[in-house]
């Protein structure tokens, strides 16, 4: 595994694996903008031959983020659905993975407009409750995919109950940590086998750049992924890669703050008359909030919220102005999405009725603007 010393959080964050390039003693890691390498010599290489195969700035941000989820080894891609479909080729025809029913339309629909096509089965269940995992466990049962917390509706699934059932099975746990980051949820320190990310979110935390990472604690896997990434070839770009970098370095100061933010508008959200109701990992009355406390260090920045009338959602959308109305997540700005025809459009709308994605449930993402200015921008726009 990548060693980072024995500092502080959000020091690892800022320093990241090796601290600087060894080579200059540059502070901000260099971009390598190079396809290939010369070699000294016949058969001998400076143990960078070709970008595909590695590159210093992306091995830099590889080997930060494996040390940062106490993996063994990450792998970087070209976007979160990139990692996604990397992950899917580990099984087979025939293999059967249980999956949180809430989840990204994006992932829902690589697996059943794709991998379905390839022989791979899914079952949709409610990963928060244990009993609903068990009962989709099947003999051809693999792996378990979930998001916790989920999207839209931030569901909490207990990582260590859920390693616990898959283990019965000999099934891999697998979990987008996309919304907490390794900053407050280092899934594979709770027994999950991989971890993925879409690095687009959180991590760049600008919105200027795509980016997925999976991340491993086995040897076995982390060969299986290597010969995947270097063989099907949707790796991240040199300059991309240092975007990544430069965006983890805050990392610890803009999740704190989005935290914050986010806590205020959820209450405030709560109190609001045209609200129906608010769905936030921190609020004490959310499903699944002990469960939080219990595996994560903090709550993240995402809040979704119904409106008692549907109406009031295209009127919202239509009338704020700080707030952006935008896919996507997880960056300085805040951001506005509308579930049910943007990021969820994919999901079946029996599936979308039954879990709330409906015409009035709109996704916040909270950014690291002054929260008064949020709020009342929020007020305006609701009316």
């Amino acid at each position: 595994m990548p060693k980072i010393r024995s500092i502080g959080a959000c020091s690892k964050l800022v320093h990241g694996c090796k601290g600087f390039d060894p080579h200059t003693g540059a502070i901000s890691f260099p971009i390598y903008q190079s396809a290939t390498f010369r070699h000294p010599g016949p058969n001998q290489s400076t143990g960078y031959d070709y970008s595909r195969l590695q590159n210093p700035t992306r091995e830099e941000l590889e080997n930060t983020l494996a040390a940062l989820e106490s993996g063994k080894a990450c792998f970087a891609f070209s976007s979160g659905m990139a990692a996604i479909t990397a992950v899917m080729e580990l099984f087979s025809a025939g293999d059967h993975i249980v999956v949180s029913d809430d989840l990204y339309g994006g992932t829902y629909r690589v697996f059943e407009e794709i991998f379905r096509k390839h022989g791979l089965e899914f079952s949709y269940t409610d990963t928060s409750d244990p009993e609903c995992i068990k009962a989709s466990v099947k003999a051809n049962t693999r792996a378990i995919f979930i998001e916790t917390p989920s999207n839209p509706m931030m569901k909490i699934t207990d990582i260590k109950v859920t390693v616990e059932i898959a283990k019965s099975s000999d099934a891999l746990v697998i979990v987008d940590n996309t919304f907490l980051t390794p900053y407050f949820q280092r899934p594979l320190e709770l027994g999950a086998d991989i971890v993925v990310h879409s690095g687009t979110k959180y991590l760049g935390g600008h919105n200027d750049t795509l980016a997925g990472f999976v991340v491993v604690n086995d040897d076995d896997l982390s060969d299986r992924l290597k010969l995947i990434q270097k063989s099907t070839g949707a790796v991240l770009a040199p300059f991309d890669s240092w975007l990544i970098l430069r965006g983890i370095k805050t990392l610890g100061v803009r999740l704190e703050k989005q935290q914050e933010n986010a806590m205020k508008i959820a209450e405030w959200l709560k109190s609001n008359p045209k609200v129906e109701k608010v769905y936030y990992a921190g609020l004490a009355d959310n499903e699944g909030y002990e469960i939080s406390k219990k595996q994560s260090s903090g709550f993240g920045s995402m809040i979704s919220f119904s409106l008692k009338n549907a109406e009031d959602a295209n009127r919202v959308l239509g009338r704020v102005k700080l707030i952006a109305f935008a896919e996507s997540l997880g960056g300085v700005e805040s951001l506005i999405t509308y579930p049910v025809v943007q990021t969820h459009a994919a999901i079946p709308q029996e599936m979308r009725e039954r879990l709330g994605v409906n015409e009035k449930l709109l996704r916040l993402s909270v950014g690291i603007e002054d929260v008064e200015d949020l709020v009342n921008d929020l007020a305006q726009a609701i009316g």
